[in-house]
């Protein structure tokens, strides 16, 4: 006879407590009747799972909701994906808006109708000015809309050339309007000059004699002789003594006349900005350095004054690339090589030799002279303007922070052959 099965047979190997003993009932006894003629199937899946859930007596499931995200968690994930949406579309509408809306057809127009708006402004063309200088001054003056629209005029046709001098425009000129107004000796004003500021004393004397009959060798013969005005005889020239403004200067003015008239308007407004006679050489060669390195922000100049002034007062080196530019007699870029840098021969070069330059750089305005004076209270040490068309500067404390912000600036030149013409 064959042996009963172990527990570990029925049970398996380890088991040491019996399963609890199946409820007896008439449906489940060993000696209940079978139906004649059927076989007990197995139960389905679906028995079985409605078995489980409480239809043979068993306790129903508990009716819990799934751990995870509730409402507010889905919410601040659709308003994350949402900002991340609107970010990206802003970074590629400002990089290429321009592009997509041309490609589109949906464009703004790029170029003022007519020949003007009734309001007189006086662009100045100076020596040396090429096609993109007068496309910059254009739109700055708000003569032409943009700088591509005057600029693609002048690309289409090499043979256009400007005189220099001033010329009397108006704003919101289509750029077709403004080139034939600079062509038209008509629109030329004659005996009245306006010297911008910044420019060198060398520009404003080829102004003079432009808008004159005054001969340039008289002015510039008179300028040489710079002591015979009051300039003190440690100047190296006359440079930054002459004042940039709008002057009138009668028929038959001699070019000592009207060398005199600058100085004495410079000698003027360094009196009212309180610099004593002792300190003007001072104070008009930082105010050059200022004039030249500030953009169109005025609000920036005394900034830039502190940061020299801060600079000085460490003993570091200014490291102004104006001052090599002047050095070098090509004021026409904003960059310097290395080689220009480490040139300690220029006289004029802040990065080789300490404190200021021997002399101006340039005719400072009145608010750079102000700005030179009475600079404002801060700690920076380094500045750089990363957008040259709005003037926009950023001032660093650390020269990391600085070097971030220079690469701001490059990659605000190659952005666009707009931006470009402004780099140089």
């Amino acid at each position: 006879m064959a042996s009963e099965p172990s527990w570990d047979d029925i049970f398996g190997p380890g088991s040491t407590n019996p399963p609890a003993p199946a409820p007896t009932s008439s449906a489940s006894s060993p000696t209940a009747p079978v139906t004649a003629g059927t076989a007990q199937q197995p139960l389905s899946r679906r028995a079985l799972r409605e078995a489980s859930n409480g239809r043979a007596g068993s306790r129903p499931r508990s009716k819990r909701t799934r751990r995870g995200r509730g409402p507010w968690g889905w919410i601040i994930a659709v308003l994350v994906v949402l900002g991340l949406l609107i970010a990206g579309g802003v970074y590629v509408w400002n990089t290429y808006g321009e592009k997509i809306q041309d490609v589109l057809g949906i464009a703004p127009p790029n170029d003022y109708e007519g020949e003007g708006n009734g309001e007189e402004v006086t662009i100045v063309i100076e020596p040396g000015d090429i096609g993109s200088d007068v496309a910059t001054k254009l739109e700055r003056a708000g003569v032409t809309k943009t700088f591509d629209a005057f600029y693609k005029l002048l690309l289409a046709d090499s043979s256009i050339t400007f005189e220099p001098g001033n010329y009397r425009l108006q704003k919101e000129m289509s750029a077709a309007a403004a080139l034939r107004a600079l062509q038209d000796p008509a629109n030329r004003i004659i005996n009245r000059v306006t010297i911008p500021e910044g420019v060198s004393a060398a520009t404003a004397l080829e102004l003079i004699a432009a808008a004159t009959e005054i001969p340039l060798e008289e002015l510039q013969a008179e300028a040489a002789n710079f002591t015979q005005f009051g300039i003190p005889a440690n100047s190296p020239s006359i440079e930054g003594w002459l004042f940039p403004a709008t002057y009138q200067f009668d028929p038959g003015m001699t070019a000592n006349a009207a060398v005199k008239m600058l100085v004495d308007q410079m000698f003027a407004t360094l009196d009212a900005a309180g610099v004593a006679p002792e300190r003007r050489f001072t104070v008009l060669t930082m105010a050059s350095i200022v004039q030249r390195e500030s953009g169109p922000n005025l609000e920036d100049m005394p900034k830039i004054a502190r940061v020299f002034y801060n600079r000085i007062d460490r003993g570091m080196l200014l490291q102004s690339d104006a001052t090599v530019h002047y050095g070098l007699g090509d004021m026409s870029s904003v960059w310097t090589s290395p080689e220009e840098r480490a040139d300690a021969s220029n006289p004029y070069n802040t990065y080789a030799n300490p404190g200021l330059p021997i002399g101006p750089i340039g005719l400072p305005g009145a608010d750079a002279i102000n700005a030179a004076v009475n600079p404002v209270d801060g700690t920076w040490l380094y500045f750089v303007t990363v957008n040259l068309k709005t003037g926009e500067t950023v001032f660093s404390n650390t020269l990391a922070e600085h070097d971030r912000a220079a690469k701001q600036l490059y990659a605000w030149c190659e952005e666009s052959d707009e931006n470009a013409a402004y780099c140089g």
